[in-house]
């Protein structure tokens, strides 16, 4: 096993534990407690995704084609990474499904005007907001796609008679820094964007998303392995 892959297994049992705090705070927040609470446990889990990302760099910095293997991660998990992990703009399909299931689940007291002030209660501006943070990403994420296709075209380079391996294996680094660091920015971004009850709701469906997608791949691995 290798060192990244042990840290991702204790950081995954961590995030689920941060989870189940997530699951059991206040909601909606009635106190200036429950506020702080909140935000307290929103900033906890951004900064255990930072320190995923931290690890992650270094240890791409070290072996980078292990990163892009993945061996800590299931069959069907690695069959919807982009650039060896998730596509930031999962994000935003994320917040939109969220706040259509509530919504609809509580069109009723939102028509009498009734603030429930979760996902399902985003305002106009908010929409606006994600929308135009959306478009940015979509470039962003298209500029490095492009960048590695680049790199894979330039794979015939090695074919030369004094193939610059190690420089090629430089650009493949950055351009997994680049993708991971768009990952982190645009899900700080997305949450900063929202209220705190509301920034609670999303990364808890970001969580359960992210662990049932993990929990389903190892259990069908297990299966095939029968």
């Amino acid at each position: 096993m290798s060192t990244f892959t042990a840290f991702y297994t204790a950081w995954s049992d961590q995030l689920q534990q941060l989870l189940r705090q997530l699951c059991s705070a206040p909601k909606p927040p009635t106190t200036q407690d429950h506020l702080h609470h909140l935000n307290h446990l929103v900033n906890k889990v951004l900064s255990h995704y930072a320190e995923y990302y931290r690890v992650k760099a270094a240890a791409a910095e070290r072996d980078v084609l292990d990163i892009f293997a993945a061996p800590w991660a299931s069959a069907f998990e690695k069959s919807l990474h982009w650039i060896a992990g998730w596509r930031p703009t999962t994000v935003f399909h994320l917040v939109y499904t969220e706040s259509s299931i509530l919504f609809e689940s509580q069109i009723v007291d939102i028509l009498r005007g009734v603030r429930t002030g979760d996902l399902g209660d985003l305002s106009p501006t908010q929409f606006r907001r994600v929308s135009e943070l959306q478009c940015e990403t979509v470039k962003e994420e298209n500029a490095i796609t492009d960048e590695l296709s680049e790199w894979q075209h330039s794979v015939s380079d090695l074919m030369g008679a004094t193939p610059d391996v190690d420089k090629m294996i430089e650009r493949l680094v950055t351009v997994v820094r680049k993708a991971d660091d768009l990952r982190l920015r645009t899900l700080k971004r997305v949450v900063d964007l929202l209220t705190p009850q509301q920034a609670l709701e999303f990364l808890i469906a970001a969580v359960e998303l992210q662990q049932g997608i993990r929990e389903w791949g190892m259990n069908q691995d297990r299966e095939c392995n029968y």
